[in-house]
């Protein structure tokens, strides 16, 4: 298990690299020394960092080629931070060794996080006062460049981390580079720091290759092809579209590298580990069906409204399952709160991207971001009242399910198939009794397999319950209004499994 670490480690610090010009070790060390029992003990710390550092080393140069092929370097403005840095890692890396196991700074995780959503919000740096390519340092420049240099040096070759992170702030927001070329530059300067201080710490710990020789040599050759990779893809596309990136990969790394770094104190909160379990339920389940959905959508010719609703089985699915393997209901319930938090600002800030509208497509503008607060929203509520009052979690993963897919299947039967449209009073006549008639059905099936797996009921009594709950949400969708039916389905059909709960035992 401790090789997939290693693994998952050295391809995040790669993306960090090539995307952000992030230290590897603000990635690698936590993971390491968290979730790898062979880098506990006294110098565990201190291997770790050695090993980023060497995978920082090539990760560093094929990122700088990159960006150097696309002229994004600017060492005019760059090159005092680079003399500076490079005199004060191997001070640092000295006084690592003599502190003894250095744990990863508090500090440069929430610098990293918090960056993280700096380029969220303003993803494009470029600035009408900003920097001209290859402009000599001012006087300002000068000492904001020996100051930022010496701390920044000393830094990197202390705790090997946050070197990359705060010369990205410093090239940005300081001396008026774009993010491109100030990333570019900070990977050219990171190249010589990690070569000078990864040998400093070997010197000073040989047994770091002598023990951990193989452990390194993977770590540095996925690390290397990850940047590689991401830095290639940050030099093809805006850089409007790579702050975006930026602040995801940014934002995700520091809020995933705080939670491991203070796990000891986390851990003694059972709520907050359940709900890392539930978050992790639908990650584990969410990312296979992107990688397989996207490129459904770009090299396929699917309908939109047939990828629309494959997205709403996708959550809808995700949440019931998440909702069968809790324990309690508050976990699901803060989860599918947290996700709505989460997602409906960053869908809120890529709206205006060009591939948003191909990758979605919106009945109108905010239609997708409103449509999954609501959605959510509504899941929480779901298993608050069912699970939480009512004790019934079989109810809020059937009333979710069944809602779900039976509106999925109303769309993708009744938009090709329905000839014969609803005109009954109340109905808006654009529904038609074939999409209805699917609803039912699917509704139905879906009920049954829920109650078979959660809830043991005799089997006539469990076809009551599901016809019935089905019959009447698939009522209450025909003569809703489209914009309320995310309301007023699972509603009722919570409603009907509750009230015959008692009934049917």
């Amino acid at each position: 298990m401790e090789w997939f670490w290693y693994i998952i480690a050295a391809l995040l610090a790669g993306v960090g690299t090539g995307l952000a010009g992030l230290s590897a070790a603000t990635v690698m060390v936590p993971i390491l020394i968290v979730l790898c029992p062979s880098f506990a003990g006294e110098t565990g710390a201190y291997q770790a960092t050695a090993i980023a550092l060497a995978s920082d080393i090539l990760g560093s140069a094929v990122t700088t080629y990159t960006y150097g092929k696309h002229k994004n370097i600017d060492l005019k403005r760059g090159w005092l931070m680079l003399v500076c840095i490079l005199a004060m890692s191997t001070v640092g890396s000295y006084a690592a060794y003599i502190v003894g196991n250095v744990v990863l700074g508090g500090f440069t995780l929430f610098l990293t996080f918090f960056i993280g959503i700096r380029f969220l919000v303003k993803p494009d740096t470029s600035r009408s006062n900003g920097a001209a390519r290859g402009e000599k340092l001012d006087v300002k420049g000068i000492v904001i460049s020996l100051f930022f240099g010496v701390t920044i040096g000393f830094g990197a070759g202390f705790v090997g981390t946050g070197g990359g992170m705060m010369m990205l702030i410093v090239f940005t927001a300081f001396l008026g580079m774009e993010l491109k070329t100030a990333v570019g530059t900070s990977t050219f300067i990171m190249t010589f720091t990690a070569l000078i201080a990864s040998v400093s710490h070997i010197l000073i710990h040989p047994a770091i290759v002598l023990e951990k020789w193989s452990v390194m040599l993977v770590c540095i050759i996925v690390a290397t092809a990850a940047s590689l990779v991401s830095a290639r893809f940050a030099n093809r596309v805006k850089s409007r579209t790579v702050g975006l990136i930026t602040g995801g990969v940014l934002t995700v790394l520091g809020a995933a590298m705080l939670i491991l770094n203070y796990w000891g104190f986390l851990s003694k909160y059972p709520l907050f580990i359940d709900i890392m379990r539930c978050l992790g339920t639908f990650v584990k389940f969410i990312i296979p069906c992107v990688i397989v959905i996207i490129p459904i959508r770009f090299l396929t010719k699917v309908p939109s409204f047939v990828f629309r609703k494959i997205l709403h089985i996708i959550a809808f699915t995700c949440v019931t399952v998440m909702i069968l393997t809790a324990a309690d209901w508050k976990p699901p319930a803060l989860t599918s709160v947290l996700i709505a938090a989460v997602f409906y600002p960053v869908l809120r800030m890529l709206e205006n991207e060009p591939w948003y509208g191909k990758l979605f497509v919106q009945k109108e503008p905010g239609e997708i971001r409103k449509s999954l607060l609501m959605l959510f929203l509504m899941f929480a509520a779901l298993i608050t009242v069912t699970w939480g009052i009512f004790g019934k979690p079989y109810i809020a993963a059937a009333a979710i399910l069944m809602w779900g897919t039976g509106d999925a299947a109303a769309a993708l039967v009744g938009i090709p198939l329905g000839k014969h449209k609803v005109h009954l009073k109340g109905t808006d006549g654009k529904k038609s009794w074939e999409g209805s008639g699917a609803m039912l059905a699917v509704s139905l099936v879906c009920g049954v397999c829920v109650l078979l797996l959660s809830h043991k009921m005799p089997v006539p009594a469990l076809l009551l319950t599901s016809l019935t709950a089905a019959f009447c949400g698939t009522a209450a969708e025909l003569f809703t209004p489209s914009k309320y039916d995310t309301v007023t389905v699972p509603a009722v059909i919570a409603v009907v499994l509750l009230a015959l709960a008692p009934i049917v035992g």
